[in-house]
């Protein structure tokens, strides 16, 4: 009840006729740039991260609350039109829901599409309410050891579980690792890596390096692959569904949000897997299976809803234990470092009126983009017109803009540039992005952990075990790093055993 009683506060406050206004906006803004090609939430929100610059916390994250839904749906816009996913887990609605578009069905798929995403948000987000308060009592009960468990978990969990390759996985967690440790000491107070420049004792900004490797990074690769014309883009009405098509989609819906959710509220998780499950699943239980990849509409509405679900899932371990586990909260995180707010188990003692309020913006961010996207539609694939040229000079001005403004040092500016040649040649040479924000962020609270459970045990290496979490999780760790080795040199022979 102390919850429920805590969430309409927070609703009174978002009520506000200036925060409605800042909601909208955030809703708009997050939608307008989530639909351009090419760019998917985490760099939606990056870019925008800088507009709240100069705003009291609360108004900033009623913004971003916006910012955040709108993202998400203005990926599967351009997923359905364009058949460009601005992110990994986009894939599988693209798959049919570029089909549906070029049948002539784009109002039905940008529809179910968007119905879902509001029926996934609103159940996950209903659902963050519910089980973040449980996820932060047991938080409170974890040692440093845990803690740095938990951590070591994230890790593998973005280089060996989401990505296509174990080893540029871990390149790019080296990297991150690396940027991290820029700056000065905790404990012996010596300057790490800052090349004699006074300006990085205090680190790179996480704001710098989220919108170099993301915007800048993307801009630059568009740019090497530019086609002057801009892309086709199908026509397109004002969306609605049908009777069969609803009934078609609410079962996928609520399965889609079944399996989106946990996968996204686990400290591992991610929205790849439960979108790629959601797909098989309804693939598996539809009564035309033919006309899965000819377009069928459960293939949009049960992934949409399970990305969305994943979405909301995500909030889960960002704010009560302080892990992102996709590049979008890992950017939420940035924003309220910037902001000195550290998420964590103690976010909710410190903070409990902001994290309502938030979580009150996410309901309402997500009504608002329901009522206003859905006649909206037409319009925004009007965006999708804008020539390559114009849109990527935009997004490297309001970057550079947005980097300057952290610090007001030309330093950054320069950070900026050599961060976004480095998100570049990741790109070129097909090294994810996500293991190198999650790096810079907890790599430096990894540290910490470490350094604190060693100092309690006098340096001996056992301090690094705690409780019986830090025992399943180390465990948890092994069975991944080991998994590949199994299925190797265990499964496969007994397969071919079988075989033959």
């Amino acid at each position: 009840m102390d919850n429920l009683n805590n969430l309409m506060q927070g609703f009174a406050d978002v009520m506000a006729p200036m925060n409605l206004l800042l909601a909208l906006i955030g809703v708009v803004i997050g939608t307008a740039v989530g639909v351009l090609p090419g760019i998917g939430p985490a760099m939606t929100v990056a870019l925008l991260l800088p507009v709240t610059y100069g705003m009291e916390p609360v108004q900033a994250f009623i913004m971003f609350a916006g910012i955040f839904y709108g993202g998400m749906y203005g990926g599967s816009t351009t997923s359905i039109l364009l058949n460009t996913p601005g992110e990994s887990s986009s894939v599988v609605t693209a798959i049919e829901g570029n089909r549906m578009a070029k049948a002539g069905r784009a109002a039905q798929a940008l529809a179910t599409a968007a119905i879902g995403s509001f029926v996934a948000g609103t159940i996950g987000t209903l659902l963050l309410v519910l089980v973040t308060p449980f996820v932060v009592d047991f938080a409170v009960s974890l040692g440093a050891p845990d803690y740095f468990a938990l951590m070591l978990l994230a890790f593998i969990a973005v280089t060996s579980v989401l990505g296509s390759s174990r080893v540029r996985g871990f390149i790019s967690l080296a990297l991150g690792l690396t940027i991290g440790l820029v700056g000065i000491d905790s404990v012996s107070g010596q300057q790490r890596l800052t090349l004699g420049v006074p300006q990085l004792a205090d680190g790179i900004d996480v704001v710098v390096v989220a919108v170099g490797i993301f915007a800048v990074g993307e801009a630059l690769w568009v740019a090497a692959h530019l086609r002057r014309r801009p892309a086709e883009v199908i026509p397109v009405g004002r969306p609605w569904m049908g009777k069969e098509d609803w009934r078609r989609s609410w079962k996928p819906w609520l399965r889609g949000t079944a399996f989106g959710f946990p996968f996204g509220a686990l400290p591992a998780g991610g929205a790849e897997i439960p979108t790629f499950m959601s797909y098989a699943t309804e693939k598996r239980l539809a009564k035309h299976p033919e006309e899965f990849g000819k377009g069928a509409i459960e293939g949009v509405a049960g992934p949409e809803a399970a990305n969305n679900a994943s979405a909301a899932g995500t909030l889960v371990p960002m704010l009560a234990i302080g892990l992102p586990t996709n590049a979008t909260a890992a950017v939420m995180l940035a924003a309220f470092q910037s902001y000195g707010i550290q998420p964590g188990p103690l976010l909710f003692e410190r903070e409990a009126s902001l994290v309502w309020i938030l979580i009150a913006s996410l309901f309402i961010g997500n009504l608002l983009l329901l009522l206003l996207n859905l006649p909206l539609a037409p319009a925004w694939a009007k965006l999708l017109r804008i020539p390559r040229p114009y849109l990527y000079a935009g997004i490297l001005f309001f970057a550079s803009m947005g980097a300057y403004a952290v610090n007001a040092q030309p330093l950054d500016l320069f950070i900026l540039l050599v961060l976004g040649l480095l998100g570049f040649c990741m790109r070129r040479f097909g090294l994810p992005v996500l293991p190198l924000i999650v790096g810079v962020i907890l790599g430096p609270r990894a540290e910490l952990q470490g350094r604190r459970s060693l100092q309690l045990s006098g340096g001996e290496l056992s301090g690094l075990l705690g409780g019986p979490v830090s025992y399943i999780v180390y465990a948890s760790v092994a069975l991944v790093l080991v998994w590949p080795l199994i299925g190797r040199f265990v499964v496969r022979p007994l397969r071919a055993r079988s075989a033959a």
